[in-house]
């Protein structure tokens, strides 16, 4: 893969710099490229707070780095996949900038992001896994519906589940907005608090029309940072 793009992106992008918390190798845990070799770029800062959260280690410090220095960093794993996430990645602006450049060097990249902010302006070449916090997250009230109409068929909805009032939730908000015949719709249970098999009982008991997932990379190596 090419670290650099043209000459015309490079001026465009400039020394645009962004605080990231961490920038690894592994399996992605999650979405529909569960197990799929991937490169992770943490991104520092979330203005969400969750009260099922697990990366609160990236709320806050990191490195400031420039775009060209992140490209590179990535190039050294020789990966062709790419997930920015965070935290929330699109709470920096120059997010957008990384992501455009990721795609012009020819990875194929993901965003997960929160669903609380605009993703309009975000590279339509990008693939973006959006979460729709459930009550039990705290942060219900957070979600920016608007987001739905400017989903495409590439893109994917998360919702993590808490408990049965959270899958009432779910199941109910699915249904008024038509997410299960307009996009690929996930459910997951929150680690250590809502038994999987008890969500897998309700889903198939119920029929829907949704993909079931456990957080891969917490079954293979627990809560470990940077996995």
């Amino acid at each position: 893969m090419s670290s650099e793009g043209s000459n015309a992106d490079r001026n465009l992008r400039g020394d645009k710099a962004l605080r990231i918390s961490e920038i690894f190798h592994s399996l992605q845990g999650e979405s529909t490229r569960a197990g799929l070799p991937t490169v992770f770029i943490r991104l520092t800062g979330c203005p969400l707070r969750c009260n099922w959260c697990d990366t609160a280690y990236a709320f806050s410090g990191g490195e400031t780095m420039p775009i060209a220095t992140i490209l590179q960093r990535v190039a050294a794993f020789a990966c062709p996949t790419v997930c920015v996430t965070g935290g929330e990645p699109l709470a920096q602006a120059n997010c957008l900038a990384l992501l455009a450049a990721l795609c012009d060097a020819g990875y194929a990249v993901s965003l997960e992001t929160s669903g609380s902010l605009d993703i309009s302006d975000v590279d339509p070449r990008v693939s973006r896994i959006v979460d729709l916090k459930a009550p039990d997250s705290g942060e219900c009230a957070k979600n920016r519906w608007e987001n739905l109409d400017q989903l495409r068929p590439h893109d994917e909805i998360k919702i993590v589940l808490a408990s049965r009032a959270d899958y009432d939730w779910a199941v109910a908000a699915s249904r008024q907005r038509r997410l299960f015949e307009r996009f690929t719709v996930l459910f997951s249970p929150v680690w250590d608090t809502l038994s999987p098999q008890q969500l897998a009982a309700w889903i198939v008991e119920d029929r829907l029309p949704v993909r079931f997932q456990l957080q891969l990379h917490k079954v293979l190596w627990g809560s470990t940072p940077g996995k």
